[in-house]
């Protein structure tokens, strides 16, 4: 199944009782209304934010209290490293939502995102947010470097990537590149394939940005000493250099 077919018309059903769950004054009549039968001549991004837009009128205004609302309607945290596509895609719309809006709180969306990355994936929704505060959150995402969850600790490095797919690039990794570089250092010898694969992207995003700082990255590391994992990641991260 394509990523776009998971948004049918029983998936927005579904979804609209979710919400009203934790929101009672969720307009669910008019979500419902509005959106079946109207996405199927659309794609994946396109369905996103027709949801987005359909939530955004079925709603109380106050982003705040419905970012407190979506905490409640979580769910459990998954259970290991991967599956977040396969098991938390119902989530997508809510990340799209904090994408779009997560400026509003910016505090309150980053604490959101990080639970909502222990169930589906955050890198696209903490990226307006890092382009607006990217000293504040570069900091907070060398914390969660060192977190238990190794979704969080994946975030942390996935988020900033320059060259994300399915993302337009952002280059806060080169303006705030001693945190970026912190980042990548604390998470160099991360026992999680997971993590070290998302390492490793970076670098080899950078590479095409500045393979000079990617380099002196990869100095220091070797500097420090070695490791499986850190081989491991440099060897993925040059993947692509003659």
């Amino acid at each position: 199944m394509k990523h776009k077919d998971h948004y049918n018309d029983a998936y927005l059903f579904s979804l609209s009782q979710k919400i009203l769950t934790v929101m009672p004054d969720f307009d669910e009549e008019y979500f419902c209304h509005s959106l079946i039968g109207c996405l199927d001549d659309k794609e994946l991004f396109a369905r996103l934010d027709c949801i987005v837009d359909a939530m955004v009128k079925s709603m109380p205004g106050d982003y705040t209290k419905n970012m407190q609302a979506f905490f409640n309607m979580l769910g459990p945290e998954l259970e290991k490293p991967e599956g977040m596509f396969n098991l938390g895609w119902w989530l997508w719309p809510i990340g799209r939502y904090v994408e779009r809006y997560g400026k509003e709180n910016w505090m309150l969306s980053l604490s959101f995102l990080k639970e909502l990355t222990k169930r589906f994936t955050g890198e696209y929704a903490i990226r307006p947010i890092l382009k607006e505060h990217p000293q504040e959150v570069m900091d907070e995402l060398i914390k969660w470097t060192t977190d238990d969850n190794v979704h969080v600790r994946r975030l942390a490095s996935e988020g900033v990537r320059i060259r994300l797919p399915w993302s337009q690039k952002l280059v806060v990794a080169l303006d705030q590149f001693e945190r970026y570089t912190t980042i990548l250092t604390k998470l160099k010898d991360d026992p999680e394939k997971f993590v070290q694969k998302s390492v490793g992207n970076n670098l080899n995003d950078l590479y095409k940005e500045a393979p000079e700082k990617a380099d002196a990255i990869i100095s220091q590391w070797q500097k420090m000493g070695k490791s499986k994992a850190q081989d491991w990641i440099i060897k993925h991260g040059r993947r692509n250099q003659k």
